[in-house]
């Protein structure tokens, strides 16, 4: 294999689809042919106005990269070469990647919060990732999820669906639990079935009409389709028929996460993990008369997450073409892919990328 299409990153507004070596799988690593690979926010982001992330002008302590770079961090792929050190991971095997690497020596690592690893960095954020014929990843954030009865295009899906697991773990909600969330987009929906089947009463809140239907697939027992022009804890308190247990706010608008420490409960949780831009003012006179928690989520924590949400991925008999209908090709990336999220006009919930295929292709369906 001495070449693959590729997807390079070079600056702002600036992907070129090349040929490039095929990467060399290095000690302790895989090199896994990719079928699919998805793409969000943070791609979309970097693009748009970037490079910010992306090591391309300066090199990155951890990963060693510097210069043009293939994005793509959310993926699964086939096993086609092992790397010095590597056991198991036969040919062929399908696996998912968490795609996120950390040393395993440091405090964070010993103490199992390796997404606060200091020597973190992801493959595809911070050195050549998936939106390309090919990809090397450490061994050691991939699962093999071919036992699940995984297709290619879902085991892409597991990456976020392990930050949707991770966000929602931080919310610590009971069984029954009453819980708020706002925002049915790539995490939105995840969190929505992952809190589903946790054996939450989900309310999901969004603009979109066709979203909330999804959500209502995904197992939201109720969902709101929000007004504008109206408050937006009142629509949601009245939606819900009284306070949540938690409220996860995936959008990152600031009235949006007001109105979320509005409808939780005395002693509620609310998680933000839609980033904003600018910082958010917050009412800390209530937050602490009714001793609520505003808490943070950083992607996942692989040891912790990836297996149980591979396991989530694999629970949905009927797949997730409703959330990830199609697969692009690589020469759509910008056209199909990047620029409607930019422009906040996403055909779908959550796109996938396939290296190979030379059109738009239907994605795999149920089990």
């Amino acid at each position: 294999m001495s070449g693959m299409r590729a997807a390079v990153y070079h600056g702002t507004r600036d992907i070129r689809i090349e040929s490039i070596g095929v990467p060399e799988p290095g000690s302790g690593e895989l090199l896994l042919e990719v079928h699919a690979a998805g793409i969000c926010g943070t791609d979309a982001s970097e693009w748009d106005h970037g490079p910010m992330m992306f090591p391309v002008s300066e090199r990155n302590r951890w990963s060693g990269h510097a210069g043009p770079m293939v994005p793509g961090h959310e993926f699964g792929g086939r096993v086609v070469e092992r790397g010095p050190g590597v056991e198991g991971f036969p040919d062929g095997t399908l696996v998912a990647s968490g795609a996120g690497v950390s040393c395993g020596s440091c405090g964070p690592c010993r103490a199992v919060i390796t997404n606060f690893c200091e020597r973190y960095f992801t493959v595809g954020l911070q050195r050549n990732g998936a939106l390309a014929q090919y990809v090397a990843v450490p061994a050691g954030v991939c699962l093999d999820v071919g036992e699940l009865g995984l297709d290619d295009d879902r085991a892409a899906l597991v990456q976020p669906m392990s930050i949707a697991l991770h966000s929602l773990r931080r919310g610590e909600p009971d069984r029954g639990d009453p819980v708020v969330v706002i925002g049915v987009g790539g995490v939105g929906a995840f969190l929505v079935y992952a809190a589903a089947r946790s054996g939450l009463r989900v309310l999901a809140a969004d603009l979109d009409p066709e979203r909330l239907r999804i959500a209502a697939a995904l197992g939201a027992s109720l969902t709101l389709q929000v007004d504008p022009e109206q408050p937006l804890a009142v629509q949601l308190e009245g939606a819900l028929g009284g306070r949540a247990a938690a409220a996860y706010e995936v959008t990152g608008v600031p009235s949006v996460l007001n109105a979320a420490l509005d409808v939780v409960e005395p002693r509620g949780r609310v998680v933000a993990i839609g980033l904003g831009t600018a910082p958010v003012p917050v009412d800390v006179r209530s937050l602490t008369l009714r001793e609520l928690c505003l808490v943070g989520t950083n992607a996942h924590v692989f040891a912790a997450d990836f297996a149980d949400a591979a396991r989530l991925v694999a629970s949905r008999a009927g797949g997730w073409s409703d959330v990830a209908p199609v697969a692009l090709p690589l020469d759509s990336v910008v056209a199909d892919g990047l620029r409607p999220m930019v422009d906040r006009k996403p055909e779908r919930i959550k796109t996938l990328v396939d290296p190979w295929t030379a059109g738009i292709r239907p994605a795999a369906g149920g089990r």
